[in-house]
Order: C-alpha cells, then structure tokens, then sequence
C-alpha cells in the first residue's frame, strides 16, 4: 500500500466503538464512517480482490451457530483480504454437543489469541452477551430475528454507489418482515441516514407497531410500487414460522412477488435488491433476478468490502467505554 493510500485510510479520530452489534445503537455518523472506509477499501483492494497487509497478525474466529453461505465466507474473505487469519468453528463437532455453555466455547476460542469474534446464533441478542464477557471485538453475524448489521450496511453501500446518497430515497422492504434480522438493520440504517422505509408485506407479517414508531407499513405491494427507488425482497422463513401466514406460496407470489409485469410499472431506474438466499418464483422471478435492474450479485461484493471495514475499525477502536453501552439489552418489534 502506497504512502498516498495509508493517508487517505487515517484512522477516523470520532470511531471509538469495538463491538458492532447493530445498527440501531449506531450515529449517522458511525453509519456514514463505516459506509465510507468500506468504499474506500473496496477501491483499494480493486474490487475486494487483492491483499492488503493492514490487519496482518491479527486473527478472527467465527462462531457460526446456524448455517450460512455468504456472511461467513465474506467474513472470511475479507479478514484474509487484509492479511488477517481465520479460525472456523462448527458448533456440530465441538465441545458444545458435549454439554459445554456457548460463553466457556467464546472464552475458549477468544484464548487461543484471537481478536475478533464473529457470531451468527438463532437467540436474539447472544452478540451482546459476548460483548460483556469478551475482551476481544464482537461482531454480530446475525442474532435470531434481531438484527445483521453488516448485511444492512452492505444493502445501504450498494444503493449509495448506483443513487450517489440515501438521503430522500424511498426503499421499501418487501416480505417476512417478521422474521427478517436483515430488515430490522435496514430500517435504522436507512432512517438515520434520511431515506423513507416503506415496511410492506402480509399483515401477518408486518407488525402494526412499526407503524407506531413512525415507519410506513404497507400491505400492498402494487400500491406503493411507483414510489419505490430501490425494492429489497425478504425471503419467506419458513424455518422460523410455527404456522403458515399466508394461503399458500402461489398467492404470496402473486401479491408480492417481483415479476415482469410489476417491473414495467416500476421507475425505469428502480433497484431491486435481495439478501439472499433468493427463492425464484416466490419473492421474486428469474428475469427480475437476473435482469438489468438487480443488483444482488454486488450485493455479496460489497458484503466483503462492509466486513473489512468493520474489522478494521473495531480493531483500531482505542476506546473501550462503549462497550458496556453497547451491551445493554435488546428491543425488536
């Protein structure tokens, strides 16, 4: 890295925190620092493909309690993309199925010198946990239905790099919002930095509380489609319901599904965005998906280029007084 490059990455002097749990703690700042030292190392490392050596040395586990294709090869990917290690823990053959708590397995991995712990667990707010009984950096990965901050950075880097801002847009979230982490981070994200969420989908689905809190819920995708700038379409979790919300997945499709037909009453510059895993023909068709307007493929990019940010400025976080702050308890609707 050039003398040019380590001055244009200075570490900012107003990031302090260690832990990244969520989105909903964060500043439009802290967003906006994160948002920023992403771009910048996506463009340093030509597209999140070549090595730096800022983090070499240094050595992130993750603790992944439930599966995951993206997050935890992007985590991966970007630790190695700054000369960093990896540890990989797979709850299925450790010490876990033996009877062993999932802080004394944290404590255990965190002993073997490593200096971020990444955790993906189906308990909403296990990342907070972590925060308050580690020394190391936490990162949430993902806690039950709670919230993925990095995923909801990721969503935001990508709508910023094809609009320019995020300020005065208008993003609606489209699906199981009930279920969805990668909504609730979108939703503060998103607000904090001036867009306009619209939440819509089932109203079996869709709390009326978020509505209370001063957010748009909609139940009617076709109602709202020509005000849209940018659609992300939720995957239906069927894992995580006990009973079915809708009819059946064929009524689902028709009423919110993104397909042809609603791409041609859309804005002609519409994004339309999707976290993945994509379920084709239910939240959306394989022309939406690999049409000109998707941009889920930069999506996964941009996840590694979010990731290396995250790592890099918890890292560099000399101040740990946030980290009783960020471990207070959880609130989700």
């Amino acid at each position: 890295m050039s003398k040019a490059d380590a001055i244009d990455l200075a570490f900012p002097e107003n990031w302090h925190r260690r832990h990244l749990l969520d989105l909903e703690s964060l500043s439009a700042d802290e967003i906006q620092i994160l948002l920023d030292t992403a771009q910048k190392l996506k463009e340093l490392t030509g597209g999140c493909r070549n090595k730096l050596s800022l983090l070499a040395g240094k050595t992130l586990a993750n603790l992944f309690f439930e599966n995951s294709t993206r997050t935890r090869n992007s985590f991966s990917l970007a630790a190695k993309r700054l000369g960093a290690d990896t540890v990989e823990f797979s709850s299925g053959g450790s010490s876990v199925a033996k009877g062993e708590t999932f802080v004394d397995t944290a404590k255990t991995i965190e002993a073997m010198g490593v200096d971020w712990v990444c955790t993906r667990h189906v308990t909403p707010g296990t990342p907070h946990l972590l925060a308050r009984e580690l020394r190391c950096c936490v990162i949430n990965a993902g806690d039950g239905p709670h919230e993925h901050p990095t995923q909801g950075l990721l969503d935001m880097l990508t709508i910023r790099q094809h609009r320019g801002r995020l300020d005065g847009l208008t993003v609606a979230l489209v699906g199981d919002i009930s279920h969805s982490r990668t909504a609730r981070s979108n939703i503060w994200g998103l607000s904090k930095l001036g867009a306009h969420v619209i939440i819509c989908g089932p109203p079996t689905l869709v709390s009326p509380r978020w509505q209370e809190l001063g957010f748009e819920v909609a139940h009617n995708l076709d109602a709202i489609l020509h005000r849209c700038d940018v659609l992300n379409l939720l995957r239906i979790q069927f894992e995580r319901q006990k009973a079915r919300p809708f009819p059946s997945v064929h009524e689902y499709a028709a009423l919110y599904a993104m397909n042809g037909a609603r791409m041609r009453r859309a804005k002609d510059d519409i994004l339309i965005m999707a976290p993945g895993p994509i379920n084709r023909g239910v939240e959306i068709t394989p022309e939406v998906a690999d049409g000109p307007h998707s941009v889920i493929l930069e999506q996964v990019t941009n996840g590694i280029a979010v990731r290396m940010a995250a790592l890099w400025l918890l890292s560099g976080a000399k101040d740990a007084s946030n980290t009783t702050t960020q471990a207070e308890p959880i609130h989700y609707v």
